[in-house]
């Protein structure tokens, strides 16, 4: 008898392990960019789709302006109360008649709701007349209705001269473009170097560590193409040498996760402003701190996304406007840890939103802005 029930239990006990086996080893064999499950946390929840006030987003990027059909874009637009987009990338990857172009499109059709900003290259930095042909491209872009400058991370990164050499952000030859945005009082956003995690280890000590698994191209060292605090340093001379143009340090300087330090480089550089793009997440998770500095430098922060997807600006509202606590920012590999609310007064919200850009950056219409 004893030995009928052994076979009618082994095949259980059999089936029970295997599914306890295949049940852990789901589990154990799950990678690190899988796992991300729903927090349990219960906590008032105040999701935002459309910003508080209107706002205008300075740092964006539309390489088809010249041919786009505006009418969906700016529909985009009103429903997250973007009032004003600036297109960084007037120039696109082309030329001049890209720049022409896009400014006669935005006339045409919606000259209230776009700023366009101009572009420079490297071609022909080894040339005699170089810096004289720079001062006057910018000065000409203005004339056709360009109102700003935005240089890109490839000046420190990539751009090389005839012999090969990597360019410095600080290059003497481009001294006469930033003394020209002064000249014509219109300023330059400027982005240079990366998240300094980019040129660590990539070692389980390396915050950004999910985001090189994910995108190995990210990863920099001393050689690729240079120190990080080489190109800042670089970066921080231009603004040093050149105090009457108006400068707007893109992604925050990569200081957001350093704010006495990015305080401390706005003290030193009066002729500095940062935007906030792409960097809402280091914000996000130091709403005390981060909130004492939007209130401190009031007057120097402006609002950027980088990147337009419509979704996404879902978090900056939820970061800048709400005491919300613990809830997911929009790229785990960005930042696989949860938000929290500033819930910054309605005063500085207005003027991160809208009031330092209508300052700073000409010929915004304001006519739409509270006040």
């Amino acid at each position: 008898m004893k030995f009928y029930l052994t076979l009618l239990v082994l095949p259980f006990a059999f089936w029970r392990c295997n599914a306890q086996t295949n049940s852990e080893m789901s589990g154990s064999s799950m990678d690190f960019e899988t796992y991300n499950p729903p927090s349990s946390l219960v906590v008032p929840e105040h999701p935002l789709t459309r910003a508080k006030f209107p706002f205008i987003d300075v740092h964006n990027h539309q390489f088809g302006m010249p041919d786009m059909d505006l009418s969906k874009l700016a529909s985009e637009m009103d429903a997250l109360n973007m009032q004003v987009m600036v297109n960084l990338s007037g120039r696109g990857r082309g030329d001049a008649d890209h720049l022409r172009r896009g400014v006669e499109n935005v006339k045409k059709n919606f000259p209230n709701r776009f700023i366009i900003f101009t572009n420079i290259s490297d071609q022909g930095i080894d040339e005699p007349g170089y810096s004289e042909k720079l001062a006057q491209q910018i000065e000409d872009d203005f004339k056709v209705g360009a109102n700003g400058l935005k240089i890109y991370k490839g000046l420190g990164f990539n751009w090389k001269d005839s012999k090969g050499n990597r360019i410095p952000v600080d290059d003497p030859r481009l001294d006469a473009a930033w003394a020209k945005c002064g000249e014509l009082g219109i300023p330059v956003l400027i982005h240079s170097a990366d998240p300094k995690q980019f040129w660590e280890p990539f070692d389980a000590n390396n915050e950004r560590w999910l985001e090189l698994k994910t995108h190995p191209g990210r990863k920099r060292s001393d050689t690729n193409p240079a120190p990080f605090d080489q190109i800042i340093r670089e970066q921080h001379n231009v603004f040093r040498n050149h105090r009457n143009t108006t400068f707007i340090n893109a992604h925050m300087g990569w200081m957001a996760n350093d704010l006495a330090k990015l305080g401390k480089h706005l003290d030193e550089n009066p002729n500095v402003n940062v935007e906030i793009g792409a960097i809402i997440a280091e914000l996000g998770r130091q709403p005390r701190a981060a909130k004492e500095f939007f209130i401190k430098y009031q007057d120097r922060v402006l609002f950027g996304k980088d990147a337009y997807n419509p979704e996404e600006y879902y978090t900056y509202f939820r970061v800048l406007e709400t005491a919300d606590e613990y809830f997911p920012y929009y790229k785990k590999y960005h930042a696989f840890w949860p938000m929290y609310g500033l819930n910054l007064p309605d005063e500085v919200l207005k003027k991160l939103y809208y009031k330092n850009a209508l300052r700073i950056v000409p010929n915004i219409d304001g006519s739409a802005f509270p006040d």
